[in-house]
C-alpha cells in the first residue's frame, strides 16, 4: 500500500496544534496528487484523526500514517487505529519489529550511515534521513554511493524549492511538513491553495525523476 501511495514521491507531514480540519486537508492534498499523509502524534487529537481518516480513506483517497512514533506502545496504538505506515524520528528496533509483524511499513529516522544501515538490517524498507536540513542532498548522494540498496526519504527542511534536488541525489521520496501543510492554511480552510502547493511539489518530483528513469533504462 505504501508503495502505491509513494508513486507521487511525496509524504505530507501534518504537524498542527490540533486535528481540526484534517479531513479537508487530506482531501485537498489528494487532489494535488499527494496520497500519503503522515499525522504526527504531537498533534492534539492525532489518534482520533488517524482512525477517522483511515476509516474514510476511500473518500479522501489518502493512505494515512502516523509520525513521531517513539516506542512500541505508540506503534500499537496507531496501528490499532488504522495507520498504514509508521514514521519515527529515531531508530527503535522494537517499533520496526512490531510494524513488520503487523504488515505495516515502518520508516525509522536515522542520521549517520551506521544508523541507516542498522535500520535497514532491522527490516525497515524505507528510511527517514533526519534532520535532512543539517546535511543536504550531497550527503544523501555520498551515502548511497557505497549503500545503493538503501531507500532514503529526507525529512526536515524539504520544500518545493529543494525537493527536486533531493530526488536527483537519489531520494526515493521526500517528506514535507510546514512548507506544504501550514497551520494557517488549515485553520483558514484554504484548500485550493493547499491543492496547488501539493500539485507543484508532485510535479517537481516527477520532473526530477524523469532523467533518472531514462538513465536506468
Amino acid at each position: 500500500m505504501i508503495e502505491a501511495a509513494l508513486a507521487g514521491g511525496v509524504i505530507a507531514v501534518v504537524r498542527l496544534p490540533d486535528a481540526t480540519g484534517l479531513r479537508g486537508a487530506a482531501t485537498a492534498l489528494a487532489a494535488g496528487g499527494v496520497s500519503a499523509v503522515e499525522i504526527t502524534l504531537t498533534t492534539s487529537g492525532a489518534l482520533d484523526a488517524i482512525a477517522e481518516l483511515a476509516a474514510d480513506g476511500g473518500a479522501t483517497r489518502c493512505v494515512v500514517g502516523a509520525g513521531t512514533v517513539l516506542d512500541e506502545r505508540a506503534a500499537r496504538e496507531v496501528i490499532a487505529r488504522g495507520a498504514r505506515f509508521v514514521v519515527s524520528p529515531t531508530l527503535d528496533r522494537d517499533v520496526i519489529r512490531y510494524c513488520r509483524d503487523q504488515g505495516v511499513t515502518c520508516i525509522p529516522g536515522a542520521f549517520t550511515p551506521t544508523e541507516l544501515l542498522e535500520a535497514w538490517r532491522a527490516g525497515a524498507p524505507l528510511l527517514k534521513l533526519f534532520p535532512a536540513s543539517a546535511l543536504g542532498p550531497r550527503y544523501l548522494r555520498e551515502v548511497l554511493a557505497p549503500l545503493p540498496f538503501l531507500r532514503l526519504v529526507p525529512s526536515g527542511g524539504v520544500s518545493l524549492d529543494n525537493a527536486a534536488e533531493w530526488i536527483r541525489a537519489g531520494a526515493a521520496a521526500v517528506s514535507v511538513g510546514g512548507a506544504l501543510v501550514s497551520a494557517s492554511l488549515v485553520r483558514q480552510q484554504q484548500w485550493t491553495e493547499l491543492t496547488a502547493r501539493a500539485r507543484a511539489l508532485v510535479d517537481a518530483v516527477a520532473a526530477a525523476r524523469q532523467p533518472l528513469a531514462g538513465a536506468r533504462a
